[in-house]
């Protein structure tokens, strides 16, 4: 059966919409480009997750960092194109205090992961991610959801969707200049 040229139209631009905006269009996503002010700031909740040697993680293994903390997937297309992105990022200002943390949520867990990673050329951590971690920060709908965690281990902004490198770097490098409010807390590992 032959599609009607405006079908056809209307269906590749839907696709694009969503491929390059993110993998779940959700009414109540909200995008925050800024950072919020640390009284808005909440602590990020707290979890325990594998990483691809078996350890066990912590988030609060992280306090006193600067935490890019990003939910995404291998099959998510906007989540491949922000990850080289992290990969330079981990690289530029890990030795100022900043860690990159993946929390992948594909189903079909490391044998599609392990290969993604290796192929791409991972350089920062990535756990194995389930839904009550999804449902601590809120119940992640879109991928990629991105949480840009401060030293004292507040959520500092979120990023819903494909953002640009500089929407993320802008951020970090801000909390990179600020020092940890709760200095007993805020012992980096």
């Amino acid at each position: 059966m032959k599609k009607h040229p405006l079908f056809v139209a209307l269906t590749a631009a839907l696709l694009a919409l969503t491929g390059f905006e993110g993998c779940s269009l959700s009414p109540t996503t909200v995008k925050a480009a800024s950072l919020k002010p640390d009284s808005d700031r909440r602590l990020a909740p707290e979890f325990t997750l594998k990483d691809s040697d078996g350890k066990l993680v912590h988030l609060s293994d992280y306090r006193g960092k600067v935490v890019l903390l990003d939910f995404w997937a291998t099959w998510c297309g906007p989540c491949r194109i922000e990850i080289p992105s992290f990969i330079d990022m981990q690289r530029k200002y890990k030795d100022r205090g900043f860690e990159v943390l993946g929390i992948s949520m594909d189903d079909e867990g490391w044998e599609v992961v392990k290969p993604f990673l290796a192929e791409v050329g991972v350089n920062y951590r990535v756990l194995m991610g389930n839904d009550p971690t999804s449902q601590l920060y809120g119940g992640v709908d879109a991928l990629p959801t991105t949480f840009l965690i401060d030293r004292d281990g507040k959520i500092a902004a979120v990023y819903v969707s494909l953002h640009s490198r500089k929407d993320f770097e802008d951020g970090v490098e801000e909390l990179l200049r600020s020092p940890a409010l709760h200095a007993s807390i805020a012992g980096a590992k």
